[in-house]
């Protein structure tokens, strides 16, 4: 009995100690696996990350070879590249920028002085040729290149502002003032060197600021006065020319009119001296004596005026009807002898 309890016992320990010995071993080999694949899975995304670039909007990205430009990447989204140190990223700003000249003293055509101050947006071009000129000209330092372009911009000021008069820049009358003329040269001029020399676009150049130093003040002043005396001369002179010509035609229209007059009263008067002849004419052969009287009366009515003494005969005519009167009318009279 004591034999077979002792086999028994001895069974059951074997069998325990062999069930405790296998299930560790079985768990570790799950966890190593579970670490290889983490470990994997983590190795695969540091690769993946390092042979993955993501371009932004208005980015672009240059990949180096051991500090040389190898490709440029411009179109937003994901790239392939080779992990560093086989090739690093140099991030370029593509988004528009903009640059002020400050207050420049420039001279004008007309030998005088203004004070001006301007602005210029500029940007790098989205091409790979363009951005590699710029990473090479001011190693991709924006501020080195606002810098440079400033002095480009007051350069250019100062040549544009040569070839434009005062008066096209400051002026009263708005169709004289050439401000936008002023703007596009200086953004063509600037545009042709700052692509040239730095690889960037001007996209606009604008003035911020025009004024005038004391003494181009006092003789755009004096400018102006001369300007507006010009004005109402003139104005005044076509004033006087207006009434020299109205009145030109009054005297003609006067001299019109009264010689019309004077024919209507000429035409008038002979109307008139037909009709009293005729009707002397009529009385006459009606009455010669009576017409005989008549007349002398006529006569020394044109003749004696209010202070006129006139010494005649009283027995010649025509007084002399005043002396023996009228001789009536009748058939003996007419055959007196």
């Amino acid at each position: 009995m004591s034999h077979a309890h002792h086999h028994h016992g001895h069974h059951h320990g074997h069998d325990h100690g062999h069930h405790d010995d296998g299930a560790p071993e079985k768990g570790g080999w799950l966890g190593r696996r579970a670490r290889f694949v983490a470990a994997f899975a983590l190795a695969a995304l540091a690769l993946a990350s390092a042979c993955l670039v993501l371009v932004g909007p208005g980015q672009a990205i240059v990949l180096t070879r051991f500090g040389d430009p190898a490709r440029v990447l411009t179109r937003p989204g994901l790239a392939f590249r080779m992990p560093a140190p086989i090739e690093n990223i140099v991030d370029v700003d593509l988004r528009l920028r903009t640059t002020s000249s400050g207050l420049l003293d420039v001279g004008t055509k007309d030998g005088l002085r203004i004070l001006v101050q301007a602005y210029m947006a500029w940007q790098v071009p989205g091409d790979a040729d363009h951005v590699r000129q710029f990473l090479r000209a001011v190693r991709n330092q924006p501020d080195v290149a606002a810098d440079q372009l400033r002095g480009f911009l007051n350069s250019s000021l100062e040549i544009v502002a040569s070839g434009f008069d005062l008066a096209s820049l400051v002026n009263t009358d708005p169709s004289k003032i050439q401000l936008e003329q002023f703007e596009r040269r200086a953004r063509e001029r600037l545009d042709e060197q700052s692509l040239r020399v730095y690889g960037v676009n001007v996209r606009q150049v604008g003035l911020e600021r025009l004024t005038l130093p004391a003494e181009a003040l006092n003789a755009t002043v004096e400018r102006m006065r001369a300007e507006r005396a010009v004005v109402a001369a003139e104005r005044q002179a076509e004033g006087q020319r207006a009434a020299a010509e109205i009145n030109s035609n009054a005297e003609r229209d006067a001299r019109i009119l009264v010689a019309k007059s004077r024919a209507e009263a000429a035409d008038i008067d002979a109307k008139s001296r037909v009709e009293a002849a005729d009707i002397y004419g009529k009385a006459f052969g009606g009455d010669p004596k009576l017409y005989t009287l008549l007349r002398s009366l006529d006569t020394l009515g044109a003749v004696i005026g209010p202070n006129t003494r006139v010494i005649l005969r009283t027995d010649a005519a025509p007084f002399r009807a005043l002396v023996d009167g009228v001789a009536a009318p009748g058939p003996a009279a007419g055959g007196t002898p």
